[in-house]
C-alpha cells in the first residue's frame, strides 16, 4: 500500500508517538515514553485488520507471505541502524564497554533484547547509568514477537469460532494480559516493562477496534477526550510512575479513542494532523525511532557528560535527516522490491547471522585492562567485581524475598550487626566484614537488589513501590527480631532525593525511613542509617578507560538527612571534597556510577570504624 492510500490520522498518530519518545529521551517532557504504547495500539489495529480481511476472504492466512512482508518492512532499516551504530560505537566508545556493547548488538539483531535487558536488570527508565545504544530495540522486539505469534493465534481463533471466536479470543487474551500486567508491575516492574505478555493487552486493544463500527464513534468529542488523555499522560507520568500496570490505561484508551473517531477529528486535530510536515514525520516515524537513541547516547558517552540544549537540538536534527535518508533509500525501495518469499527469508537469515558474528567480534575484542590518563593500569575484572554475597546467594535477586542465613566477620562472636537494604547497602559489606573480623563482631547480611530498607511510599499512588520489596522487608524485619542485634545498619539508593529528581522525593523518602525506624527501634540498641554515597555522572570504569581525566570526578550528592530516631552516618566527606575523585589513594572508587568497588569499601573501613566508635557501637 503506497503512502498516498495511508490513513492520514494514523500517520499523524505515528508522528506523535515518535516525537513523544524523542522529546522524552531529550529530557524535555517527563512522560513521553507513552509514545511506545501509542505505537502498540496502532500496530494491533493495523496488523489485525490486515489479517482479519485475509481470513474473511480466503479462510486462511498465507503465513510465509505475511512474515516476508514484515521482514521487508522492518528489517532493512533496523539492520542499517545496527550496522552503523556498531561501527561508530566500535570507534568512539571506551574499550571497557565492548563486552556489553557486543551482547546488546546481538540481542538487537535477533529481536530478543527485551528479554536480555530484563535479565541484565538494565532499567530503561533510569538513564543515570551509561545506557546501551541498543536499549530502545526492546520495544521493537516486543512487536516482532507479536508478529510471530499473532497470525497463528488469529488463524486458530477463526477456525474455532469465525468472527465471534476472534472477538472473544482477542478479548480474553487482552484481559489475561492486563491482569498479568497489574500483578507483574507491582511484583517485578523491570520484567513487566519489557515483555510481551504484559504488553499484549495494549496490542489487543488496538486489535479489537477492527470489529467496531467506526461511523458510530465518529464524534469530535471522543477525539478531544483522546487528545486530553495523551496530554495528561505525557505531562503527568514520569520515571517514578509504575508502568505499564494501570497507568498504561490512559495512553492506550486515549489512542483507541483517537483511532475510533478518526473520521470526525476536530478541525484543529485534522488541520495539524494532515499537514505536510506531520504526514512526512509519520512516514519516517519508524527510522526516526531507530536512529534517535544511538544518535543521542553515543556522543554523551563519548564526551562523558550530559548533552547541552543546543547539542540535543542539533543531534535530533541529525536524527530527522538520517531517518529521511533511510526512508528514501532503504525503507521504501526494499519494501516494494519484488523479492519472492524464499529470497526474503534467505537474505534475512544471512544478514542476521552476519550481525551476530559482528557482535561476537566486538564482544571478543573486550580488554580486561584499562590504561588511565596518568598511565596507570587497572584490571576491569577487579574493578567491577562484586562481593562474595552475590556469588553465594546471600544478596537476593529478582523473585527472591527471604535471605538465607549469611554471616560474615567474626562468626564466633555473640555480638551482631545486621546490614539491611539494597545493593547500596551490599557495597558496605566488604568494609563491615573487615571491621567484624578485627572487632569481634558477627555481620549478618540482609540485602536485595532494588529494594532499599526505607519503606518508601509514593505520594502519587499511595502504595509501596514494589510488592516484592515489601515481602523482602517483612521477612528481613522478622529475621532481625529473632537476632536482636547490637546494631542495624540500614541504607539504600537515594536517587529520588537528588537535586533535579522528584520534587517530593526527599519528603516521601524520609517518611519511608520513619516507617523503618518504627519497625526496628525496639529490636536493636543502635538503629543506624548510612546516607547514600554520591551518584556519579558517568560510569567510572568507562570514563577512566576513555582517559577523560577530571570529567570522571563529577558526582551528584544526595541529601544526607535521616528521619528522626535513626542515627545518621554521612559518607560523602569520605569520598568528596571540592570534587568526588574517581581515584582515591590510587584506588578506583566506583565499579559503575553508584556502587563502591570492593577495594574502596575496604579502604573506607577506618572511616566507618570512627563513625561507629562515635555512636558507641565499638
Amino acid at each position: 500500500m503506497k503512502s498516498s492510500t495511508r490513513i492520514p490520522q494514523i500517520q499523524a498518530l505515528r508522528a506523535l508517538a515518535a516525537l513523544l519518545v524523542l522529546i522524552y529521551h531529550a529530557d524535555w517532557i517527563p512522560g513521553g515514553y507513552i509514545g511506545v504504547d501509542i505505537f502498540y495500539v496502532i500496530s494491533g489495529y493495523l496488523i489485525t485488520g490486515l489479517l482479519v480481511r485475509e481470513l474473511s476472504n480466503s479462510r486462511t492466512v498465507a503465513l510465509s507471505a505475511f512474515y516476508a512482508r514484515r521482514f521487508r518492512r522492518l528489517l532493512p532499516s533496523s539492520f542499517v541502524v545496527i550496522i552503523t551504530t556498531g561501527i561508530v560505537g566500535w570507534i568512539l566508545l571506551p574499550s571497557s564497554m565492548r563486552e556489553s556493547f557486543g551482547k546488546d548488538l546481538i540481542a538487537a539483531s535477533t529481536y530478543i533484547s527485551n528479554f536480555l535487558f530484563a535479565l541484565w536488570n538494565n532499567d530503561y527508565q533510569n538513564l543515570n547509568s551509561t545506557p546501551s545504544p541498543f536499549i530502545h530495540f526492546w520495544s521493537l522486539a516486543v512487536e516482532e514477537q507479536f508478529y510471530l505469534f499473532w497470525p497463528l493465534t488469529l488463524l486458530l481463533l477463526f477456525k474455532i469460532g469465525k468472527r465471534r471466536g476472534l472477538i472473544l479470543g482477542i478479548s480474553l487474551i487482552g484481559f489475561l494480559s492486563f491482569i498479568y500486567s497489574l500483578y507483574l508491575t507491582a511484583a517485578s516492574p523491570i520484567w513487566s516493562f519489557y515483555i510481551l505478555p504484559t504488553r499484549a493487552w495494549e496490542l489487543a486493544a488496538g486489535a479489537l477496534l477492527v470489529f467496531l463500527p467506526f461511523d458510530k464513534f465518529a464524534k469530535p468529542q471522543l477525539a478531544l477526550a483522546g487528545g486530553i488523555g495523551l496530554l495528561f499522560a505525557t505531562l503527568r507520568f514520569n520515571e517514578q510512575t509504575p508502568f505499564p500496570g494501570t497507568a498504561a490505561i490512559a495512553p492506550v484508551l486515549a489512542t483507541t479513542l483517537l483511532i475510533l473517531s478518526s473520521q470526525k477529528w476536530p478541525p484543529l486535530f485534522n488541520g495539524v494532523g494532515k499537514s505536510r510536515i506531520v504526514q512526512w514525520l509519520g512516514e519516517i516515524s519508524y527510522p526516526l525511532y531507530l536512529w534517535h537513541w544511538p544518535v543521542l547516547v553515543i556522543p554523551s558517552i563519548y564526551w562523558a557528560r550530559p548533552l547541552s540544549l543546543i547539542e540535543k537540538f542539533l543531534l535530533l536534527s541529525l536524527t530527522v535527516l538520517l531517518a529521511d535518508l533511510t526512508h528514501r533509500f532503504v525503507e521504501e525501495p526494499l519494501r516494494y522490491k519484488r523479492w519472492n518469499n524464499q529470497l526474503t527469508f534467505r537474505v534475512t537469515i544471512v544478514s542476521t547471522l552476519s550481525l551476530v558474528l559482528a557482535g561476537a567480534a566486538i564482544f571478543s575484542s573486550y580488554s580486561n585492562t584499562i590504561t588511565i590518563a596518568d598511565g596507570g593500569k587497572y584490571s576491569l575484572d577487579e574493578i567491577k567485581a562484586k562481593w562474595n554475597n552475590y556469588a553465594d546467594g546471600c544478596h537476593l535477586k529478582l523473585g527472591q524475598t527471604v535471605s538465607p542465613i549469611c554471616e560474615y566477620g567474626d562468626l564466633t562472636s555473640t555480638r551482631t550487626i545486621v546490614l539491611y537494604g539494597d545493593s547500596h547497602a551490599s557495597h558496605w559489606l566488604p568494609a563491615l566484614d573487615l571491621i567484624g573480623r578485627e572487632n569481634q563482631l558477627k555481620i549478618v547480611s540482609l540485602t536485595k537488589s532494588a529494594c532499599p530498607s526505607a519503606e518508601v511510599i509514593k505520594e502519587v499512588d499511595g502504595q509501596y513501590q514494589i510488592a516484592e520489596c515489601q515481602a523482602f522487608r517483612d521477612a528481613s524485619i522478622a529475621r532481625i527480631a529473632t537476632i536482636k542485634p547490637l546494631a542495624v545498619i540500614a541504607t539504600g539508593s537515594q536517587a529520588a532525593t537528588e537535586p533535579n529528581s522528584n520534587k517530593d522525593g526527599l519528603s516521601w523518602w524520609l517518611k519511608g525511613e520513619s516507617i523503618l525506624y518504627q519497625r526496628i527501634k525496639s529490636l536493636t540498641q543502635y538503629p543506624i542509617y548510612i546516607s547514600d554515597t554520591p551518584m556519579r555522572k558517568v560510569e567510572v570504569p568507562d570514563c577512566l578507560a576513555a582517559a577523560l581525566g577530571p570529567i570522571c570526578d563529577g558526582a551528584t550528592k544526595v541529601n544526607p538527612r535521616v528521619a528522626e530516631g535513626l542515627i545518621g552516618i554521612d559518607p560523602t566527606p569520605w569520598l568528596c571534597e571540592r570534587t568526588c575523585p574517581a581515584l582515591i589513594d590510587g584506588i578506583v572508587t566506583y565499579r559503575d556510577h553508584s556502587h563502591l568497588t570492593i577495594a574502596m569499601s575496604k579502604h573506607l573501613a577506618p572511616n566507618l570504624i570512627t563513625a561507629l566508635k562515635r555512636i558507641g557501637v565499638l
